[in-house]
């Protein structure tokens, strides 16, 4: 089988992408890209990757970019690990999750890291950091109250069976800290944490 690699930078989104591929037992080869040296802007990643950003994986069809789109990859490419819903809603159900975290919880978390990405005045920085506490503990109140708000039908975000959706909120919950967040705020979302934590593949990705 083809061995993929995956471009990505510790504490990044891209985290998500390398515990799928442990989870899958897919053959890859992991690249780390360092943004402390501008390693992302130059020539020879924004030839892989334009958008200068992690992750990417490079496939033997070409490159692909964004997590959710890399998880969806991962997840149809090797079936037999089960790290995904067979079913249209649920495969939908799984991806409107995955929506939810690129588009609103990790804008929310950009905005304290990147905050020169929206506005060029320190003021408006200082600004924009001082909302990132409180816009994290409204999305993770969502994600506790709405994904993970039934435990009785099982302990992972599509309940009972575990799927890329795990890998993918476990690396965003890992950013609350940094956030100036308490995890152990969101009973269910610390608690999933520590599961995902736990699994052989989390550890060995993470290693």
């Amino acid at each position: 089988m083809t061995t993929l690699t995956l471009y990505y930078a510790p504490g990044t989104c891209a985290q998500a992408v390398r515990i799928a591929l442990h989870e899958a037992g897919a053959p890859h080869e992991a690249v780390r890209i360092d943004f402390a040296a501008a390693e992302q802007r130059s020539p020879a990643y924004l030839a892989i990757n334009p958008k200068g950003r992690v992750p990417a994986l490079v496939t033997e069809h070409g490159v692909l970019t964004e997590t959710p789109a890399l998880l969806a990859y991962v997840a149809q490419r090797f079936p037999e690990a089960r790290l995904a819903p067979a079913d249209a809603f649920g495969f939908a159900r799984m991806q409107e999750f995955h929506s939810y975290l690129a588009s609103t919880v990790h804008v929310a978390h950009a905005h304290r890291p990147r905050s020169a990405r929206w506005a060029d005045e320190p003021e408006a920085q200082a600004a924009m950091q001082r909302k990132v506490p409180a816009n994290m503990a409204e999305c993770f109140e969502v994600i506790e109250r709405h994904y993970l708000g039934n435990p009785e039908q099982g302990p992972w975000v599509m309940g009972g069976q575990y799927t890329v959706a795990d890998g993918y909120l476990f690396t965003v919950a890992g950013w609350l800290k940094s956030d100036g967040v308490d995890i152990a705020r969101f009973p269910q979302v610390h608690a999933h944490f520590q599961r995902v934590a736990a699994r052989p593949a989390t550890q060995e990705a993470l290693a």
